[in-house]
């Protein structure tokens, strides 16, 4: 086992500082007062009906498919639009990096697109609704009756100063380990690991036999950060999380020392070429014949093994975190000054949609935000998630924009991301 620590000094001294800055942008007011009317819609000529541009980063098996699914719909009801599929793959530091740093140009230089995938909660909130680039939804929500078939619980991340800023398509779970039960049977085990310390026991006999314990990705975007997440909420616990975001729990606590530790055992039973491997190439690794036990991944990962009729998976809670559901949402807003903002409201229409959702969700592996989805639609994995879903205590992904905005996110990974190329806490900056 590697004896490479962690600089938790300099981690601690920058994520605090971060957090705190997410905490005062988030008592920050709007830049400009929500109730304004959407542009004037762009001129077209005779018969023509416009275009929907849609940014995403949805470009993987499952996710791809989903995303068609909805723009079908659209299609059928919204005849003559041309849709504009403006995906981009979800590399780069920060979930989706790439796909949203081309945004804030687009957006920064006046050219937003009709709509685009944006994360629930201090994602949308911090880097775009007190920026003033969004409509606020009021009037939709009351027209299609959101609130009624949106939990509470949702409806409170939805709204901002009072009012909604997006329309929620799905709710995902991010602290889920998916694991092989062929590389159960293999160490003689039956159940997978509900703890870390079970984990690191069952890890060696792993290791032992030539089998990688867990699938990491070490490069490029936010693997890194995905694990971590997980193994901070299995440390802090659910009462505690939240308030390492909201500035009452300071991150130099010493148990951040005992997850940076865990972390950065992990790297000691991954397979051999984490570091080279990101995205969509460690969900391979986890399918190969040779491939790891296990990997801590939200349920867009069941998805993606669907697509790829992969069946050697099971499913549990990340070690330490039963009863608790990391979430996240993937929603769509409306941009101030779009050329087509009623092509943009019709998709939004779609998206918010009970016919929407259950053409998406199914597919993407994910659950609906609605209340009324046609569970006959939906698998094991799903079923099981709206289950716990409704008993489970709820806190908001730090990966995934619902508990901190985009700046810390990046910050975040990026100091990860640097800490484990070398395992030595000196060349950290």
């Amino acid at each position: 086992m590697s004896n490479a620590t962690f600089n938790r000094r300099q981690f601690l001294k920058f994520a605090g500082f971060s957090a705190s800055a997410a905490f005062l942008a988030a008592c920050a007011a709007p830049v400009a007062a929500p109730g304004a009317a959407p542009a004037a819609e762009a001129p077209a000529a005779a018969g023509d009906a416009g275009k929907l541009e849609i940014f995403s980063w949805w470009t993987a098996g499952g996710e791809v498919e989903g995303l068609n699914n909805m723009f079908e719909i659209y299609k059928r009801d919204n005849p003559g639009v041309e849709i504009i599929n403006a995906a981009v793959a979800a590399q780069g530091a920060g979930q989706g990096g790439e796909m949203k740093a081309l945004l804030e140009t687009r957006m920064m230089g006046g050219d937003p697109p009709e709509s685009f995938q944006v994360h629930l909660g201090r994602e949308l909130i911090d880097s775009h609704v007190i920026a003033g680039r969004m409509e606020p939804l009021d009037e939709l929500y009351e027209q299609e009756g959101y609130a009624d078939v949106f939990p509470a619980d949702l409806m409170n991340v939805i709204l901002y100063d009072g009012h909604p800023w997006s329309v929620p398509v799905n709710i995902h779970r991010s602290n889920i380990m998916w694991y092989r039960p062929s590389k159960l049977e293999a160490i003689g085990a039956s159940e997978p690991p509900a703890t870390w310390d079970e984990f690191f026991e069952m890890a060696e006999a792993w290791k032992a036999q030539g089998i990688p314990a867990i699938a990491l990705a070490g490069a490029g975007g936010g693997g890194n950060g995905h694990t971590m997440e997980s193994v901070i909420l299995a440390v802090y616990g659910a009462a505690d999380w939240p308030k390492l975001f909201d500035g009452t729990l300071d991150w130099s606590d010493e148990r951040m020392t005992q997850a940076l530790d865990i972390m950065n055992r992990l790297y000691d039973y991954a397979q051999p070429d984490y570091l080279s491997q990101s995205g969509t190439a460690v969900n391979d690794v986890m399918m190969n014949d040779d491939g790891p036990f296990m990997m801590i991944s939200g349920d867009w990962l069941h998805g993606y093994f669907k697509s790829k009729e992969f069946k050697d998976y099971r499913w549990a809670p990340s070690p330490g975190t039963d009863g608790i559901y990391l979430l996240l949402s993937d929603s769509f807003g409306l941009p101030k000054g779009v050329k087509y903002s009623d092509n943009a409201l019709a998709w939004l229409k779609v998206c918010g949609s009970k016919e929407g959702q259950d053409a998406f969700n199914p597919i993407k592996g994910s659950i609906p935000a609605r209340t009324d989805a046609d569970t006959s639609l939906y698998d094991e994995y799903q079923l099981s998630a709206m289950e716990d879903w409704k008993v489970d205590t709820l806190v908001g992904s730090l990966q995934h924009g619902a508990a901190a905005k985009q700046s810390f996110l990046v910050d975040y990974d990026q100091v990860l991301n640097d800490m484990i190329a070398s395992r030595d806490h000196l060349s950290c900056p």
